[in-house]
């Protein structure tokens, strides 16, 4: 058993000195080592991998380089390949993580509650990740399982006989526990490396209530990173750890992504950036994640002083790389001979045979559920949003969720965009099902939540409301409705009152009336910021989202793109 499971995650802070001599050579011979040159440390680093084991597919598995051409990537088994090279280049490395490694992920790692992952991040050496917000997509008790191991307390082992858990620390600076306060998460995590201590703050971004279904994270609070990232690093420094490094679940969008792996085209007053340029000057390094792009900048910290603020592409397609020189005698990184690159996990390696087996495994196993198809379509039905907001996919999910609660009275459905992962080609699959056939494998890349459909009660106001709450001064989330409902918004009309012209069936909408609406339990709970949902009232449950997708698909062969015409957009 490694050491950090033998520690109390509540007693990780007083015990932070317990973790260094338990992970690395007892402190009197780090004394020892001080005043003998430098030590080159390869720190590798991979984000927002969602359980694809598997090189994902279209433009998932491609990334654009500088001159607009592109190149395939990805893939857990060329992953492993490419970090033994980097390996092989220098004596010292660590390999991290910063979140999103599982969640969201394919139906063969998420079939198996992502263990075929944790394997392979297992297999591949991981030594610590920051959780991201798909960690808990599952709750807090899940998402502790999957570090500890056991089976599965519904769906027990269905991957191996034995789940024996995650063999590296899953970190969570800014998450306690709500009633004491007290570490829900390991904060830090301490590496040794030829004598010197390096130590790894990492967390999820503090929005993670508003992600994921609240109720598996009720007893928990998310704070704020940079108070967090502050605190720990202080703590390290004290007992003697001044090498650090941030891994945090929240990072930037960028202005173009043609600028290619390295570019550093972020945009301006993103949250990533923010958290890399005020968290302590004690923080050598800053390894982002969350937002999916690819970048590669040099920010400074609040003394002046640069350090690297680094993401590599999702789905395992680059791995961020930051090569650090530290002097022995202070133990601190020196800063001016950083070097961080994004690498591009190219497939035209040999493939990791150990990885590919485990990968193997997990197909051989979903394939019978995978490859069972069940209904049809006609054309790509694409999750890429209209001007409007609203796409084909989106629209099509929510006409399932009103047709099968129907039954609850509901007369309209609204769907979170953020719950559609992936587009349903029309292309067959590598299994051969055949051109317009969908799978269950498909269909749940599209759906992978499992969320329960739930029908509640909202006045006119209340529905007005929640409609208004898509539109923030940081964030435009558009939901999905079903065929029934349509409405207008205006770009230019201030916050609050952006929605009109609200109509279900052709009738507009009664301020004071009362009718059924299906959400999910996501949006039910509040997620994505609509509290205004958590107000409904005589709440009936439905089943699960994708048995109401694959039901509406079998219902309906050969079915169409809907139009995206039922929202209107103004200026």
């Amino acid at each position: 058993m490694s050491s950090f499971r033998r520690l109390s995650v509540l007693a990780i802070t007083a015990a932070a000195a317990t973790v260094i001599s338990a992970t690395g050579p007892a402190q009197a011979d780090v004394q020892s080592l001080r005043g003998r040159g430098t030590v080159d440390v390869r720190l590798i680093g991979i984000n927002d991998l969602h359980g694809n084991i598997e090189p994902p597919t279209g433009s998932s598995g491609r990334v654009i380089l500088p001159d607009g051409t592109t190149v395939d990537a990805g893939g857990a088994a060329f992953n492993a390949t490419h970090i033994k090279n980097l390996q092989s280049e220098v004596k010292n490395s660590v390999i991290v993580g910063q979140g999103d490694l599982i969640g969201a992920s394919p139906i063969v790692s998420a079939l198996f509650h992502d263990e075929p992952t944790i394997e392979v991040l297992n297999k591949v050496g991981m030594d610590t990740t920051a959780a991201g917000n798909h960690e808990f997509d599952e709750g807090y008790k899940e998402l502790l399982r999957i570090q500890r191991g056991g089976c599965h307390p519904v769906d027990g082992c269905q991957f191996s006989d034995k789940y024996k858990g995650a063999n590296f620390p899953i970190l969570g600076a800014n998450v306690t526990l709500a009633k004491s306060g007290l570490p829900a998460l390991p904060p830090f995590w301490v590496e040794i490396r030829d004598g010197i201590p390096i130590g790894f703050i990492g967390m999820p971004l503090k929005d993670v209530p508003i992600l994921v279904d609240p109720n598996g994270i009720k007893d928990l609070k998310f704070g704020d990173e940079v108070k967090a990232a502050n605190k720990y690093a202080n703590l390290l420094d004290a007992i003697g750890v001044k090498s650090i490094v941030l891994l945090v679940h929240q990072g930037d969008q960028v202005t173009s992504s043609g600028g290619g792996p390295n570019a550093c085209n972020v945009a301006a007053n993103n949250p990533g950036s923010y958290i890399a340029t005020n968290v302590s000057p004690k923080i050598d390094a800053v390894f982002s994640g969350h937002s999916h792009q690819h970048y590669n900048c040099v920010v400074k910290d609040p003394a002046g002083n640069p350090r690297p603020f680094i993401e590599g592409l999702a789905f395992g397609r680059e791995l961020s790389v930051v090569d650090l020189k530290i002097d022995r005698r202070t133990r601190d990184v020196i800063r001016g001979e950083t070097k961080a690159d994004n690498k591009i996990v190219t497939r035209t390696v040999t493939p990791d045979p150990v990885i590919q087996s485990i990968i193997d495994l997990a197909k051989t196993k979903a394939a019978p559920i995978a490859n069972q198809p069940f209904g049809s379509i006609s054309a790509d039905i694409l999750r890429a949003a209209a001007p409007s907001g609203e796409s084909p996919l989106g629209n099509l999910i929510a006409d399932s969720q009103l047709e099968a609660t129907k039954g609850n009275g509901a007369v309209l459905a609204l769907m979170n965009p953020g719950g559609v992962r992936a587009d349903l080609t029309y292309a067959s699959s590598p299994a051969g099902e055949g051109n317009g056939v969908v799978t269950y494998g498909e269909a749940f890349t599209v759906q992978p939540f499992g969320n329960i459909l739930q029908t509640v009660t909202l006045t006119g106001t209340q529905l007005k409301n929640a409609l208004e709450q898509q539109f923030t001064a940081v964030r435009t989330i558009v939901l999905q409705p079903s065929s029934t409902f349509t409405y207008s918004w205006s770009a230019s009309a201030p916050f609050g009152s952006k929605v009109s012209d609200m109509k279900i069936s052709g009738v507009a909408v009664d301020p004071n009336a009362s009718y059924r609406v299906t959400i999910n339990s996501f949006l039910q709970g509040g997620g994505d910021a609509f509290p205004e949902f958590t107000k409904g009232t005589e709440i009936t449950g439905a089943g699960i989202d994708l048995d109401a997708f694959e039901q509406y698909l079998t219902a309906h062969p050969n079915q169409a793109p809907p139009a995206t015409d039922r929202i209107t957009r103004v200026s």
